[in-house]
């Protein structure tokens, strides 16, 4: 029987929060830019990590304003980052092990301060 594991398949590296957003449906919106930079899909689910306090969570993938540099933790999520807070998101995929042993993610590193892709 083939084994299939779980690889990292995309990340955005160290982003800032830009905004937290408890009164809301729930999710992370993110800048349309970096979405199509990282190859991430809305509704996609994904895991994000804060590096200054060391949350960690899943939720959901909604598209924001492409060049706003938004990156918003929404509903309960809001309560684990505080704006200004580190962060870095994380799409995993399911694969056979021959495939992940030579897979290669996409891994983005946009400016921590404005969120914009580097030049």
């Amino acid at each position: 029987m083939p084994i299939s594991i779980d690889v990292m398949r995309a990340k955005i590296h160290r982003v800032s929060i830009t905004q937290a957003a408890l009164n809301y449906v729930g999710s992370i919106q993110i800048d349309e830019d970096l979405l199509d930079a990282a190859g991430l899909l809305e509704g996609e689910k994904v895991q994000v990590v804060n590096i200054n306090n060391g949350e960690r969570l899943e939720t959901y993938i909604i598209k924001g304003e492409r060049g706003s540099g938004i990156v918003s933790l929404n509903g309960p999520a809001a309560r684990k980052a505080q704006v200004g807070d580190i962060v870095i998101v994380i799409a995993y995929g399911h694969m056979p092990l021959e495939e992940a042993r030579t897979f290669k993610p996409t891994i983005v590193f946009p400016d921590e301060v404005t969120n914009k892709l580097k030049a």
